[in-house]
């Protein structure tokens, strides 16, 4: 039986990881790392459309309406105000690569 990869789910490990796979320092990945995220968080914040993480997904800021819920522990109705959210959705690569 194949053994199977262990994938990080820590920052930490995923730095080493990066490091590892690049041949660059902890350091130097963690820089990468974080200029990666800084992109996707000015991407989000400034365009329309969303930041296009190619491969991976698009994350964007939407608006979601006021609509009507429930209190899980009454059952009450509640009104839920209109807020905005970020949204991460994922692209069909990435969709075919986890389902098939």
């Amino acid at each position: 039986m194949a053994k199977k990869e262990l994938v990080p789910t820590t920052k930490s490990g995923i730095l080493a990881a990066l490091a590892e796979a690049g041949e660059i320092s902890k350091k130097q990945a963690q820089a990468v790392y974080e200029r990666l995220l800084d992109l996707a968080v000015k991407g989000a914040k400034q365009e329309e459309k969303g930041y296009m993480l190619p491969g991976f997904g698009k994350v964007k800021k939407v608006q979601r309406p006021a609509r009507i819920g429930r209190n899980p522990a009454t059952g009450e109705q509640i009104k839920i105000k209109a807020k905005k959210v970020v949204k991460l959705v994922a692209c069909k690569a990435l969709k075919d690569a986890i389902l098939g």
